[in-house]
């Protein structure tokens, strides 16, 4: 992707709320909590810090990395239906891997991003705040994001809270002080309550396997089902590690890394139960 996803108002509004944060914490909350100069005031600008560079990492990398593209050589095999129903004919499996919009035929998982104008491998939708669509290729980069970004705002929390309980507010806190510590302790229990909220809901797809979208079309489906007296179950669940493995990487110390990704293929096909079986 290019740079120019960068003159965007919400990205520059992520760039303000991260030097924000970051600069409240580190040189005025961690300061007059214990003091930047002692051990426990380094080891936490330390921290806060480690925490901070990984987050600003994980953000670059989900805004200039391109989604996924289809490839151009790319033809369905009419065989595979692993998305499909055993009864539905082959005919309409072949109709639902085309893109009228693109005029081209995608592979499973794949959906048209209305933003992008084109349709991206393994979608999961278009964020706003990295001005860019969260698909198979940087879909771990935006997870590390949320969780570096949510772990930071738990931390500050926690120096906000301890700062405040250590304060003896009869005889050096004045009113304005009050109101700064109070604003600062509910916009870090806010953000670390949103962010949290949308890490669980990640995991939650992580460990299942699914993206936003096939949780939804997975409703509809799993409704179908119940309808026809069948059950339902995403053709893509294999296990919670092996889920895990398949966007996070086989090896456990990569998965908080969000450049390596060396364990992604061409995005144009997933093992399902069906092979597992």
């Amino acid at each position: 992707m290019k740079l120019k996803n960068f003159l965007s108002l919400p990205i520059f509004s992520v760039f303000f709320v991260m030097g924000f944060v970051y600069y409240i914490t580190v040189f005025i909350l961690i300061e007059d909590w214990v003091g930047l100069q002692t051990s426990a005031g380094s080891l936490n600008s330390m921290i806060f810090t480690t925490l901070a560079c990984l987050c600003v990492l994980s953000f670059l990398v989900g805004v200039l990395t391109d989604p996924g593209r289809v490839p151009s050589s790319y033809i369905p095999d009419v065989e595979d239906t692993s998305f499909a129903s055993d009864q539905e004919p082959k005919k309409n499996v072949l109709q639902s891997k085309y893109c009228d919009k693109c005029a081209a035929y995608k592979p499973p998982r794949t959906h048209h991003c209305r933003v992008c104008k084109r349709c991206i491998l393994r979608m999961d939708h278009h964020c706003l705040w990295i001005n860019n669509c969260v698909g198979y290729w940087n879909y771990k980069a935006f997870f590390n994001l949320i969780l570096y970004a949510t772990i930071g705002s738990i931390h500050s929390s926690v120096i906000v809270i301890s700062c405040f309980r250590q304060k003896d507010w009869n005889y050096s806190g004045t009113t304005p002080l009050k109101i700064f510590y109070l604003a600062c302790g509910l916009m870090m229990l806010a953000l670390s309550a949103t962010l949290g909220t949308l890490l669980g809901w990640h995991i939650y797809l992580i460990t299942h396997n699914m993206t936003t979208i096939e949780y939804y079309e997975g409703i509809r489906a799993a409704w179908l089902a119940k309808k026809s007296g069948l059950s339902y179950r995403h053709p893509f669940d294999i296990s919670v590690y092996k889920n895990i493995t398949l966007v996070l990487g086989p090896n456990t110390l990569r998965w908080f890394c969000p450049t390596s990704m060396s364990h992604l293929k061409d995005g144009v096909s997933f093992p399902t139960l069906r092979d597992s079986s």
